[in-house]
C-alpha cells in the first residue's frame, strides 16, 4: 500500500469514526474507489488496526475523566464502579458476537454493495428516530451517571449491529442510548468511552492475527502513519462533535448518509 493512501486513510478513520457515518464504511468506498482490492486481507486489516488512533484519541480528550474513574476504582467510589459496569455490560454482546462472525463479515461483508445500503438504512433509522423524539418531545436523561446496567445492554446489543460494516459503531450506539433514554450528548460521550474496549480489543486482535500481511502489503512506516493521522484527525473531532450535538440533533448526518450510500450504488450499479 502506497504510503499517501495510508495516510489518506488515516484521514478518512479519524473524520469518521466518531461521527455517525461509519468509518469503516467510508474506509471500504474510498479503498475501492482508489483501487485497492476489496477482499485483499490486509486492506481489511489495516481499515481496523488503524482504529487504534482514534481509540487514542478517546484516552487523549477524556484523560481527565479516565484519571479520576481509575482512582475512584482504588477507593471503591461508586460512580466509577458503575460507569466501569455499564462499559463492560456494554460491551460484552459485541466482543462476543464479534469473535463469532469474524471470519463472515470479512468475507461477505466488506464490499461496497454492503456498506452503501447499510449507509442509506442506518440514514433512514437515524431521521426516524430524531423525529420521534422530536414529536414526543424527549430530550433524554444527561450525564454518565444515567447509564445504568439496563441502558448499558440496550446500548451493547445496539452495537452489535454495528458489526455490519456501513451501520456505524457510533450510530448505532448513540440511537440505542437515546431509545433507552438518554440525551444525545450523554449518549455520544458513553459511546466515545465504549470505544475503548470495543475498538481497542478489535485492533489488538486484528492486528495479531494479520501482522504478517501488514508487514508485507502495508509496511511499519505506512502503519504509523495511518495510526498517527488517525489520532490527531479523531481527537479534533471528538470535541467538535460534543460541541455539535449539544446545540444540533443527528439527522442531517442521516441525510448525508442516504445520499453517500445511494451515490454509491448507483456508480457500482453503471
Amino acid at each position: 500500500m502506497p504510503f499517501s493512501i495510508a495516510v489518506l486513510l488515516g484521514v478518512v478513520e479519524g473524520l469518521t469514526e466518531y461521527l455517525p457515518v461509519s468509518s469503516t464504511g467510508h474506509l471500504v468506498l474510498v479503498g475501492h474507489w482508489l483501487g485497492l482490492r476489496d477482499d485483499d486481507p490486509a486492506t481489511s486489516s489495516f481499515e481496523i488496526v488503524i482504529q487504534l488512533g482514534a481509540v487514542l484519541a478517546v484516552v487523549a480528550h477524556y484523560r481527565a475523566l479516565l484519571v479520576e474513574r481509575t482512582r475512584g476504582l482504588f477507593a471503591r467510589d461508586p460512580a466509577a464502579i458503575r460507569l466501569l459496569t455499564s462499559l463492560a455490560i456494554a460491551f460484552a454482546p459485541t466482543a462476543a458476537l464479534g469473535l463469532l462472525l469474524r471470519k463472515t463479515i470479512k468475507e461477505h461483508l466488506f464490499g461496497p454493495v454492503p456498506v452503501a445500503t447499510a449507509l442509506v438504512v442506518g440514514g433512514v433509522v437515524m431521521i426516524a428516530v430524531e423525529r420521534a423524539r422530536a414529536r414526543l418531545g424527549a430530550r433524554g436523561e444527561d450525564g454518565l451517571d444515567r447509564v445504568t446496567p439496563g441502558r448499558a445492554l440496550a446500548i451493547g446489543l445496539g452495537q452489535c449491529v454495528s458489526l455490519w460494516p456501513g451501520a456505524s459503531r457510533a450510530m448505532c450506539t448513540i440511537v440505542a442510548g437515546q431509545i433507552a433514554g438518554l440525551s444525545t450528548a450523554t449518549a455520544a460521550e458513553f459511546s466515545f468511552l465504549l470505544a475503548l474496549p470495543t475498538l481497542g480489543a478489535a485492533t489488538l486482535y486484528e492486528g495479531y492475527k494479520a501482522r504478517h500481511a501488514l508487514a508485507a502489503h502495508v509496511g511499519g512506516l505506512g502503519l504509523a502513519a495511518g495510526l498517527v493521522v488517525s489520532f490527531v484527525v479523531a481527537w479534533a473531532v471528538i470535541a467538535s462533535f460534543l460541541r455539535y450535538l449539544r446545540a444540533r440533533g443527528l439527522e442531517p448526518f442521516g441525510w448525508y448518509r442516504i445520499v453517500v450510500g445511494a451515490v454509491a450504488l448507483w456508480v457500482l450499479a453503471q
